[in-house]
């Protein structure tokens, strides 16, 4: 099956559009991190096939997709990746809400290292309201998992 090479790829490819579809401005403070979520679920999945590298590429995408400077979202997804790749064996075997925990710690630690070289580069103050996404990525991590775990076993990607 051709499509079986291509459902990582095609499944980015969704989180980036859905990091970048236009919504309400009222909404849009809650969206959650598709593509860290993305990202996260492969990288505890498949360690050897989405990792630090994939992540710095799907973040230079990001940063081009956003208009921020270039590296910016990279950098952070880096991290944030790195310290998942870092654990996985030990994520793996954690229930499903102790992982959405952790994945909100990671999405914290994520738009704290955004927040932080935006502020480097320009003089833009932190607000509370930056954090809402974490919440809404730690409550829609079970539903992400699930979904993307389906595919993987649908597919038999190893």
């Amino acid at each position: 099956m051709k499509l079986r090479r291509f459902v990582i790829a095609l499944s980015i490819i969704i989180a980036l559009v859905l990091q970048i579809v236009p919504m309400p401005l009222t909404v849009d403070q809650y969206r959650p991190d598709w593509v860290l979520l993305v990202l996260s679920y492969w990288t505890l999945a498949l360690p050897n096939r989405v990792n630090v590298g994939v992540a710095f590429f799907v973040g230079l995408i990001l940063d081009v997709l956003l208009g921020t400077s270039l590296g910016v979202h990279s950098f952070a997804l880096c991290i944030s990746i790195f310290v998942l790749a870092a654990n996985y064996q030990r994520l793996r075997n954690y229930s499903i809400w102790q992982q959405a925990v952790i994945i909100g710690t990671l999405s914290s630690l994520y738009h704290l290292i955004i927040f932080w070289l935006q502020h480097l580069q320009t003089d833009v103050n932190f607000l509370f309201d930056y954090l809402w996404p974490v919440i809404t990525t730690m409550m829609v991590w079970p539903w992400i998992f699930a979904l993307l775990r389906k595919v993987r076993r649908q597919f038999r990607i190893t």
